[in-house]
């Protein structure tokens, strides 16, 4: 049943980062429930997988008996978790202090692109924003054009979700011996500087350059990096270690001398030509039957529709069908307390009568609810 099984957590509806969060508490066992606006009643799809594995009730957040219900919930929940911006939850009447106040043990995350204070707090920015001041997207992409943005799995999923989602873990745990809860201020600016600490490193090292594609990780080496194919496709090698890089050498039949000076960046672009001119002569599944499975840190590029059907992946069953989509499979693996797919995405407002009796609700005050157009 997953190791968070027992775990009860309200989500207000967001969207990023917060449904991600929401959605891997959930795989991982906890009852979560997605409270959405009453404006809101019967949209979403069964197929957006973000917002699988939870329930969801409509409340209409501006009126008294609607913020009432949510407080009432929240006193039952172990966590809380929401993405709007400084000082709404506040303005609702549901801010961290009121509810901590009601509900010693809540442990309150709130998740924000800038964070709860700071001269952005209070403006609107996306994950393309988040990773420009972070630093991270002005590390990729060519030298000669604008940054790259990398899809939005840095800011949003890598820098806000993810610490989001070990702010959580670690208050629960600390919970168990204060009894106390907290609140967690996650800032997807904050996670995202905090993801290139080893390139800060390096850079103090000397290891590492402020210019695109000029290191070792960002495209600059020609042993780390990714390449086409005679059919259009694409491989990727990362052949960093001398061991590796020897083995590429050896299973590709490159014998230019040019190719021993791995590391003597002068010789990259030269080297990275050439390989261009080699990997172009063969088919992606050529060089997979090639190079894969070798310790030369292999593999071909796939796009999200072949990624399921890779033999790896299969037999790993990295991907699941539920319910007829096609999806991630519930991540990280557990020996014991095995996490899975709770249910499909659901429609904003489907459960709101079901949630509220099983939260402790009777029925005449479901009904009054209803007809003050609370829920």
């Amino acid at each position: 049943m997953g190791p968070l099984k027992g775990i009860k957590v309200v989500e207000m509806a967001g969207i990023g980062p917060g449904p991600f969060c929401a959605m891997m508490l959930s795989d991982m066992g906890a009852e979560v429930i997605r409270v959405d606006r009453l404006a809101h009643k019967g949209s979403g799809h069964k197929a957006n997988v973000l917002n699988r594995g939870r329930r969801s009730i409509a409340i209409d957040l501006k009126n008294s008996q609607g913020v009432d219900t949510v407080k009432k919930l929240i006193d039952q929940a172990d966590v809380v978790i929401e993405g709007f911006r400084p000082g709404v939850m506040e303005r609702l009447g549901l801010g961290p202090e009121e509810c901590l106040e009601r509900n010693p043990r809540l442990v309150f995350g709130r998740m924000t692109g800038w964070g709860q204070h700071g001269p952005l707090a209070h403006a609107a920015g996306h994950d393309i924003n988040y990773i420009s001041i972070g630093g991270a997207l002005g590390a990729m992409g060519h030298p000669d054009r604008p940054p790259s943005p990398p899809l939005n799995l840095v800011g949003d999923f890598g820098g806000g979700a993810m610490y989001l989602l070990a702010g959580v873990l670690a208050a629960l745990v600390e919970r168990a011996s204060s009894d106390k809860g907290q609140v967690i201020d996650a800032a997807m600016t904050d996670g995202t500087a905090s993801l290139l600490t080893p390139f800060y490193g390096m850079m103090a090292m000397g290891m590492w350059t402020t210019q695109r594609n000029d290191n070792r990780l960002d495209g600059g080496a020609h042993y780390y990096g990714s390449y086409t194919c005679s059919d259009g496709k694409h491989i990727s090698i990362g052949s960093i270690e001398p061991q590796f890089y020897a083995l590429l050498l050896e299973l590709c039949g490159i014998d230019d001398p040019e190719f021993l000076k791995q590391n003597e960046k002068e010789s990259w672009a030269s080297l990275r030509q050439k390989l261009e001119e080699l990997f172009a002569t063969k088919t992606q599944a050529q060089w997979c039957e090639l190079l894969e499975g070798t310790d030369v840190c292999f593999a071909p590029v796939l796009n999200l529709a072949e990624a399921p059907q890779h033999p790896h992946n299969k037999a790993r069953a990295s991907f699941v069908d539920f319910e007829g989509v096609t999806q991630p499979a519930p991540a990280p693996r557990f020996s014991r307390s095995q996490s899975g797919i709770q249910s499909a995405a659901a429609i904003a407002g489907e459960h709101s009568e079901e949630i509220l009796k099983d939260w402790g609700f009777d029925d005449h005050t479901i009904a009054e609810l209803a007809r003050e157009n609370a829920i």
